[in-house]
């Protein structure tokens, strides 16, 4: 599989102030994107996301390292041609219609008028801006801005798309509407990038994750290698619970709390779940639920992010 994006100990060092004190925002990142893949690139806000990004669009030159895209020097002509970009919050001609917007980028990128105003009128159409785009943009909501930037990043169907936080601002019915299009693309065989701090959007789509923490990428994988696999706690839920079994149950170690009328014990291995659930179902209690819970992205994501923060000893 051919390689879209690679960086190698990429990093950049700002100087800021009156005294010009060094800021390291990007620190020996190193990680591949593949060919046809939806790639998240996961972290708090200041992690350095941003910067990594405007590092492989050119706009920001590495300290050290290097980047290439699509096998050309990050920020080259010819890597810029191959791809498409969401900045964090696109900056709009304001006084030009929606669709006015979308055919002056078009031609921008090499389109002709006739080439232009036909994919103004298809992407018009795919960020679900239809019957809307006519109006000043500066009448825009702040979700319709955020979707008609999405816009100019597919003019030119380009191989790679990056998009820096590209469900910012948006309704719930907007954030399906951006993944169904990331679907789409990578339907198409083309390669996404996206950046984010919102777990969920990385666990709904992506195929691979790198997570930033403190301007390092502490890791690069999909879900199911990052994530022990191995059950962590189980919770039961039960309802009919004679008294004297769940205080059994809780000075066994069970955690035990009430809702909707039932009970909620929770246990820290599956051994003792088990032997609790022969004693729910033989004592005549309604087991309503099971479910062991594992390690999740949450979890893996707050470890990186406490461990960053603990003073150095």
């Amino acid at each position: 599989m051919a390689v879209a994006i690679r960086t190698e100990h990429l990093s950049k060092t700002f100087r800021v102030g009156f005294w010009a004190r060094k800021v390291r925002a990007v620190e020996d990142v190193s990680l591949e994107v593949n060919g046809g893949e939806i790639f998240g690139l996961l972290g708090p806000n200041g992690a350095g996301k941003t910067t990594t990004i405007k590092m492989l669009l050119g706009f920001v030159r590495p300290s050290q390292g290097a980047a290439t895209v699509g096998g050309e020097p990050a920020g080259s002509l010819a890597a810029r041609r191959r791809l498409g970009y969401l900045p964090e919050n696109p900056a709009l001609y304001e006084f030009l219609t929606g669709i006015e917007y979308l055919r002056f980028a078009g031609k921008l990128s090499g389109l002709s008028a006739r080439d232009a105003a036909l994919q103004a009128d298809r992407l018009i159409e795919q960020v679900g801006l239809a019957g809307r785009a006519d109006r000043a943009i500066r009448r825009f909501s702040k979700g319709m801005v955020q979707r008609l930037g999405l816009a100019p990043a597919l003019i030119g169907d380009p191989g790679l798309v990056i998009l820096d936080e590209p469900m910012s601002g948006l309704d719930p019915i907007g954030r399906k509407d951006v993944r169904d299009i990331i679907f789409r693309l990578r339907a198409e065989g083309r390669t996404v990038l996206f950046s984010t701090h919102i777990l969920s959007d990385v666990e709904a789509i992506c195929d691979r994750v790198g997570i930033m923490i403190a301007s390092r990428l502490t890791d690069c994988g999909t879900l199911s290698s990052l994530l022990d696999p191995g059950v962590r706690a189980v919770e039961i839920v039960a309802r009919n619970l004679a008294p004297d079994l769940q205080t059994k149950l809780v000075e066994e170690g069970a955690q035990a709390m009430q809702r909707d009328g039932a009970w909620v014990l929770t246990f820290a291995a599956e051994a003792p779940a088990q032997e609790a659930i022969r004693a729910i179902v033989s004592s005549g209690g309604a087991l309503i639920s099971v479910a062991p819970h594992r390690q999740t992205l949450e979890s893996l994501f707050v470890q990186r992010a406490r461990a960053a923060a603990a003073p150095s000893s």
